[in-house]
């Protein structure tokens, strides 16, 4: 099931870059941002390819990832500080998170989101949905933006240029991404079900 979801995901990752070009990827990467799992490795390997046919020009297919990174991030970011605060504060409770929970966000992304930012644009999964818990933490938006920029041009120049090198033989790469993505995925899991039992835990000696 898992595997025809991801099939049908980079149908339509391919299928805007044949529609729209250039702007296919723009939008493809927005939504990618946007915590909709379109997958970035298959438009940026896609984007490289139509590249190297000379469909597409590299440098464009580059800043369109980028820029449709950035656009997409900031949009979440603002969605998460302006109702997604809020939200967690009034029903955070019924997911087990507190308000101190969300006083320890603040802080970490206060000291840590510069980083987080930068970083977390260049890791599977994890730079799909970053922008949203930055905003509910209220990051310093400049901040944000400045390190969501530069976090986002490594990730789509080497996905472009491997696409680009690898030409027809664009997806003989996906394979090798995979199981690193399936490994964040299930540490995300795993911090996920540590954090429930430890509230759980909390709630019952109290």
């Amino acid at each position: 099931m898992l595997h025809s979801l991801l099939e049908w995901l980079s149908s339509i990752a391919t299928g805007l870059i044949e529609t729209l070009g250039h702007w296919g990827i723009f939008w493809g990467m927005l939504i990618e941002s946007a915590c909709i799992p379109l997958p970035s490795e298959v438009i940026m390997l896609y984007g490289g390819f139509k590249a190297e046919e000379g469909l597409l020009s590299f440098w464009p297919v580059v800043w369109a990832g980028v820029f449709g990174n950035l656009v997409g991030s900031v949009l979440t970011y603002w969605i998460g500080a302006s109702g997604g605060r809020a939200f967690l504060l009034k029903y955070g409770k019924y997911i087990l998170i507190s308000e101190k929970h969300i006083v320890t966000a603040d802080r970490w992304f206060s000291k840590y989101g510069d980083w987080a930012a930068f970083f977390g644009r260049n890791l599977p999964v994890i730079r799909t949905f970053i922008s949203l818990p930055a905003g509910i933490a209220q990051m310093n938006f400049w901040k944000f933006t400045i390190f969501t920029f530069i976090g986002c041009i490594p990730w789509n120049l080497a996905l472009t240029w491997s696409g680009f090198k690898l030409g027809a033989n664009w997806a003989s790469i996906e394979p090798y991404i995979k199981p690193f993505s399936y490994g964040i995925l299930a540490l995300l899991i795993l911090a996920i079900l540590w954090f429930v039992y430890k509230s759980l835990r909390t709630r019952i000696a109290h």
